[in-house]
Order: structure tokens, then C-alpha cells, then sequence
């Protein structure tokens, strides 16, 4: 079956996004999309979204004002795609449907899966996700320091949420030290994210839980609720297939390059961490020797962004 390769725009103006409805009579016919269209031959995908939203939706792009978002291959059994997604806010006009399809500006929080095609649905969580996802560090504190020190380094950096990492504390440890940090995070407006088993929410009630591998390998479905967040350490691209089949809503992958804090581990490079995340349908975190300037890359690379440690932690 021929692979069609389809360039998806996502417009976006503040924190909405410009969704249409596909026709009733067309594949999928009733759910609403984001607006693109067919790459042609000898064509850019840049240059193809442009063409696309000038025909759909009336507005007009600079090319070189688009950034990738993800890329998603799904097979709906009778036609198989490759959705080649990229973002801008630069346009020029006012959107409308050129071929009599409602068009309409939506609140990205607002978007629901049962609403867009399956292959649509990766986008939203690459929506929802922020581009750096800060890990807790310091081996060496105990639960009363790394509070402290995490509170302070949080202040610092605002970020939209970050991962509560701490493996060599005790359980009792560690759900003391996850709710006194979630009390912080509320206050402060930023999401946190438990580190363990997929319990863990169940009494601390997070934005969601990040397996590690030798938990979610062992999964054979999705362990938490919808509403939940749901991430999995991933070093390879059959890691990366089986987060996505448990429900997975986004994986790091790594260590891409050398790292301070796993000194032995083969680092993947750039290029082999490019081509693990060409056919995943999550979206995928670059890890492992990394700082916030290596979103770019990480973006280029088919990313969603870094998932970092040395990046914003306090070298001892």
C-alpha cells in the first residue's frame, strides 16, 4: 500500500489553534483536522503547506516561518499516511473555508481526541507538551535539602512542568518529598510529574506519572486514566513502538550525547536519535548530555524538545 505524504499545518494565534471539519462525504468525514493537504512531487513540504492553506483557508505563509511539530505514520487499514506537521504564527488573512468546510479557532486545552482522526491525535499532545522538560538531579540530598533545592531552581527556571526524579530515596521518602512539591508546584503554577509505578498517582494526585523502562516494558496497556499524563524512558526505537502501544502520551529517548551522570553509556548522536523518532507515534524527548540550546536541534532531529538534568541543576 503506497504511503501518502501529507503536510499538516498548525496556525496558531496565542493559545489557539485554527481547526476545520473535514466534508462528511471525505475520508474521516465529520471530525475536525488541522488544515493541509497532499505534498506533491519535486515539492517541499514547506512550500506544499503553503500552497495548502492558501487553498483551504485563505492565508498566506512565509515558508520559512514554519517549524516542526512531528512527524506520524498510521496505518487506518485502508489508507496509510505520513503526516509531515509543522507550526507557524506568522499569516496573513483572514481564515475561511475555501471549499465550504467550517473553519474555526480553538483553545489548544480544548481539543479532544474522539473529535479528530487517530493519526490526528499525537499532534495534540505535541501541542499540549512544552519543549524543555527539566528532570530533578542532586544524588547526594536527602528530602529535606532537595526540596529546598528544588524549590529555589524552580523559581529560577518557571518551567511549564518538570519531572520528579529521585530513585535513592525510600518510597516513604520520596511520596513525603512528592506532595510537599506538589503543594510548591500548585502555588506556582507549574505541573509535576512522578517518577515510578503508575500507583503513585493514585495517592498523589500529579499531572501524571514517567515510567522507567523496566516498569513500562512489563505494561501491556495503558495503566492510568485519559486525564492523566503519561510519559516512558525509552533507548531504542522497539522501546519507543511499545511506549506507544501502552497508551504512552510522550517518551524521552537518549542518551544522545555523553553524560555526566552515566558516564559508560553509548550515546546515540543526533543523526541515530533522527532516525528512532521517524516512525514513532508519540512524541519524543531528547535526553542525555543536553542543555535548553539543544531544542532547535532537537526539534530538527523530529523531537519535541529536551528532557534535560546538567541543563538547569546546580553543579557540585
Amino acid at each position: 500500500m503506497k504511503e501518502v505524504h501529507v503536510a499538516v499545518g498548525v496556525v496558531r494565534r496565542g493559545r489557539e489553534v485554527l481547526i476545520a471539519r473535514r466534508p462528511d462525504h471525505a475520508h474521516q468525514g465529520g471530525l475536525l483536522e488541522f488544515p493541509g493537504g497532499k505534498v506533491e512531487a519535486g515539492e517541499s513540504v514547506q512550500h506544499a503547506l503553503a500552497r495548502e492553506l492558501l487553498e483551504e483557508v485563505a492565508i498566506h505563509i512565509d515558508p520559512g516561518s514554519l517549524r516542526p511539530v512531528i512527524g506520524i505514520r498510521h496505518d487506518y487499514g485502508d489508507k496509510r499516511v505520513f503526516l509531515d506537521v509543522w507550526s507557524t504564527d506568522q499569516f496573513d488573512g483572514e481564515p475561511h473555508g475555501r471549499e465550504g468546510q467550517q473553519v474555526q479557532w480553538l483553545d489548544q486545552s480544548s481539543l479532544r481526541d474522539d473529535q479528530f482522526p487517530a493519526a490526528n491525535r499525537p499532534i495534540i499532545r505535541a501541542l499540549r507538551l512544552p519543549e524543555s522538560y527539566p528532570v530533578t538531579g542532586g544524588a547526594e540530598l536527602d528530602e529535606g535539602e532537595l526540596f529546598t533545592t528544588l524549590c529555589s531552581r524552580l523559581a529560577l527556571l518557571r518551567p511549564e512542568w518538570f519531572l520528579l526524579r529521585a530513585p535513592w530515596l525510600t518510597p516513604s521518602a520520596y511520596a513525603s518529598l512528592a506532595r510537599r512539591m506538589l503543594s510548591w508546584t500548585r502555588q506556582h503554577d507549574i505541573r509535576l510529574m512522578l517518577h515510578g509505578e503508575p500507583d503513585l498517582l493514585r495517592r498523589i494526585p500529579a499531572a501524571g506519572v514517567h515510567l522507567p523502562w523496566r516498569i513500562a516494558s512489563q505494561l501491556r496497556g495503558r495503566p492510568l486514566a485519559n486525564g492523566a499524563w503519561l510519559g516512558v524512558s525509552c533507548h531504542d526505537r522497539d522501546e519507543l513502538d511499545h511506549a506507544a502501544r501502552i497508551g504512552a502520551d510522550f517518551a524521552t529517548l537518549g542518551p544522545v550525547l555523553a553524560t555526566a551522570s552515566h558516564p559508560g553509556a553509548r550515546s546515540l548522536g543526533w543523526s541515530a536519535f533522527s532516525d528512532r523518532t521517524a516512525g514513532a507515534t508519540i512524541p519524543v524527548y531528547a535526553l542525555g548530555g543536553l542543555n535548553w540550546s539543544d531544542i532547535e536541534s532537537a526539534r530538527e532531529a523530529g523531537g519535541q524538545g529536551v528532557a534535560a538534568i546538567g541543563a538547569w541543576w546546580p553543579r557540585q
